[in-house]
């Protein structure tokens, strides 16, 4: 089938079965799954995987299994499945900042379930008026959404590629045991040596779920990280070792004095790179944004001047009154929820004024949730919802909410010295986990959406199923969240005694927005190495013109990533995206011979299966990462299941490397035994 035809396989007269018992169940197994496997990736690396291809490809395998199923029934699983992946970033991002500033000592479940049930319902709802004017316009592919709906098409009679992304997960379930749980296969190596008052190391990480990452993102973006890691470890460690000096008492642990320089100094300079790299993609943006609210309201008025029964089955969507009262609805739970926050008395504000700023970032959160929800829509379909810019409409948002409340409380004659800044940057990030939450299920929706149109789904029944995935996820990612941060920690904070700090989640996204915050309220930035890394971004777009007429270009954002995470998270990641990089290199000198239509067909199915494979990889050992989180919890110590001694760590790090080249050795080949 061509991806481009407007002819759905089930046309809009055809009456299929498509909201069934079986589909909600399955539905809402797979929200669950997805959405703890996404957690701890987006924690861990900043990062999550699109869940609906690997969604869409596991509901036809099992539904094959039943008599009567067919591709509508998948896609509504799909549909509601992505709901915890889109969820899992918006909250992600942004929620764990509460806890890296210490305004919080564990997930507030109440809090955090609201904020993910009304931001979800509201991205859901902002992309009912623009629904039909996306999908329609020429510019917009909407590459994952196409790729869903060919996927459903093709195979609406056979489960292809199931085997592939379960034997994946096996893969990354099993080696995720035996690093995190067992130990007797190490998850990093690093070494590290002081010569001429520098330090000097390398490092490598063996994570089955990054490497699958890695080679999901592709080696353009595993070479910016690796610019980054070059520049923020190879490069920045030995000079700043030799700025700031080398204590005597750490010449036998050189690996602390990396391991502080890092976190006192390098990932400010990542801090900066990925502000500049956040702003330029906002400004790239504008054109975009005044594109979709103009269609927008447009649309509005066509839907408001159409009656329900002169609209066919397949251009339905949720009535845009009962939309309307919907956002309406919603805004009184985010009133409360923000109230929680902003009425707090360490504020110093009249109960009046205090009523008068939640009333103010209640509007704010809805005006500027739909703007941005827009934009993230529109760039689904330009780009793909994966590459849709939320971390950088997260920080402008958290930018202009942070800017809106100080304004509020110098209006107030609020004295700075009786402002207790946490409350204040707290009520921020609300602001922002709200907007971010809509913008990123707004995204997700419309590649569902986009399938959907495809294979001739209804659009209100996927709008309500996404509902169900949003309110099925924002219930149990509270619970997740908060077990994945007593097992590992989050971002520098350790809630017990005696963990191991190797093994924390670091939560990029969240930690850049509470160094942000943190230095818009209390100015305590570190100025010099912010400034650094700001420099560096500039220039690396000043150099992009002259680079892209030789075939490069640096990406100004995993470049951040690169310089801000630990090398030990950063390199698999590198060897996922050269491994893509090279099986594509492989498949283009094996198929050089062939027709352009064959050669085609087999890249395509040879692509499916590398992908299939490492989604597999990510949601096998992240899972594995949340069930051994159970136990970890429970112990307070993530050295629970040891099997292998500490004093034999040399044994398991030549298993560390073993294991990965065999993994991708082993990938590299079921990916050229596909054609």
């Amino acid at each position: 089938m061509d991806a481009s035809s407007d002819n759905p396989l089930f046309p809009s007269s055809a009456n299929v079965p498509e909201m069934t018992f079986k589909a909600i169940v399955l539905a809402l197994i797979l929200t669950v799954i997805l959405a703890a496997a996404n957690a701890f990736l987006a924690l861990k690396v900043g990062l999550t995987i699109s869940a609906s291809i690997p969604a869409a490809v596991t509901s036809m395998g099992i539904l094959h299994f039943f008599k009567r199923s067919n591709a509508l029934e998948s896609n509504l699983v799909q549909t509601s499945a992505s709901a915890g992946e889109a969820l899992a970033s918006g909250m992600v991002y942004s929620l764990p900042a509460l806890i890296i500033f210490h305004y919080w000592v564990g997930f507030n479940y109440a809090v955090t379930m609201l904020v993910g049930l009304i931001g979800g319902l509201l991205g859901v709802l902002f992309t009912v008026p623009i629904r039909k004017v996306l999908l329609t316009e020429p510019s917009l592919r909407f590459p994952e959404g196409t790729a869903i709906g060919n996927i459903l098409r093709i195979n609406a009679e056979k489960s292809v590629g199931l085997k592939d992304l379960l034997t994946g997960g096996a893969w990354g379930a099993v080696i995720a045991l035996f690093q995190t749980g067992f130990k007797v296969v190490a998850e990093a190596a690093q070494i590290w040596w002081v010569r001429e008052h520098m330090a000097f190391g390398l490092g490598c990480g063996f994570s089955p779920a990054l490497i699958g990452a890695g080679y999901i993102i592709g080696a353009n973006v595993g070479m910016a990280i690796l610019t980054g890691v070059i520049l923020g470890w190879v490069v920045g460690v030995p000079i700043l070792s030799l700025v700031y000096g080398i204590p005597s008492e750490s010449l036998a642990h050189p690996g602390q004095i990396a391991a502080s320089l890092w976190q006192l100094h390098i990932r400010y300079i990542g801090v900066g790179t990925m502000m500049i790299g956040g702003i330029y993609a906002i400004i790239g943006l504008l054109r975009p944004i005044y594109y979709g609210i103009k269609t927008s309201i447009v649309s509005m008025s066509k839907f408001k001047k159409r009656g329900l029964s002169a609209i066919l089955r397949t251009e339905r969507d949720i009535p845009i009154l009962r939309v309307f009262y919907g956002i309406v609805l919603l805004t009184i739970p985010a009133y409360f929820l923000l109230a929680h926050f902003g009425l707090n008395p360490k504020l110093s504000l009249p109960a009046t004024d205090a009523r008068m700023m939640v009333v103010l970032c209640v509007f704010f959160a809805v005006v500027a949730g739909f703007f941005f929800s827009t934009v993230c829509a529109y760039f689904a379909g330009l780009i793909g919802s994966s590459s849709s810019p939320i971390s950088s409409m997260a920080l402008m948002s958290l930018i202009l909410s942070s800017l809106l409340i100080m304004l509020w409380l110098g209006r107030a004659h609020a004295k700075v010295e009786d402002i207790h800044t946490l409350a204040a940057m707290a009520l921020a990030i609300m602001i922002t986990a709200l907007i971010c939450s809509a913008a990123a299920i707004s995204a997700d929706i419309m590649q569902d959406l986009k399938a959907g149109h495809m294979v001739g789904a209804t659009p209100w029944k996927q709008q309500v199923m996404m509902m169900i995935g949003v309110a099925v996820s924002a219930l149990i990612l509270p619970l997740i969240l908060d077990l994945l941060f007593n097992a590992y920690g989050i971002g520098g904070v350790l809630p017990h005694a005696g963990m191991d700090p190797g093994q924390m989640l670091l939560a990029p996204q969240a930690g850049l927005m509470a160094a942000v915050v943190s230095g818009l309220f209390t100015h305590q930035f570190n100025d010099t190495m912010l400034a650094l890394g700001m420099g560096l971004a500039i220039l690396a777009l000043l150099l992009n013109p002259v680079l892209q007429k030789r075939g490069f270009r640096i990406a100004i954002l995993p470049l951040g990533l690169g310089i801000y995470l630990p090398i030990s998270t950063t390199t698999p990641l590198i060897l996922g995206g050269l491994l893509s990089w090279y099986i594509k290199k492989g498949l283009e000198k094996r198929l050089c011979n062939e027709s352009k239509t064959v050669r085609e067909e087999k890249e395509h199915q040879a692509n499916q299966t590398g992908l299939l494979i490492s989604c597999g990889l990510v949601a096998g050992a992240s899972l594995m990462a949340v069930l051994l989180a159970i136990p970890f919890g429970i112990k307070g110590n993530a050295n629970a299941l040891r099997l292998l001694p500490s004093q034999y760590a040399h044994v398991a790090t030549g298993m560390g490397i073993v294991v990965t080249i065999v993994l991708m050795a082993w990938l590299k080949r079921r990916v050229f035994k596909a054609i």
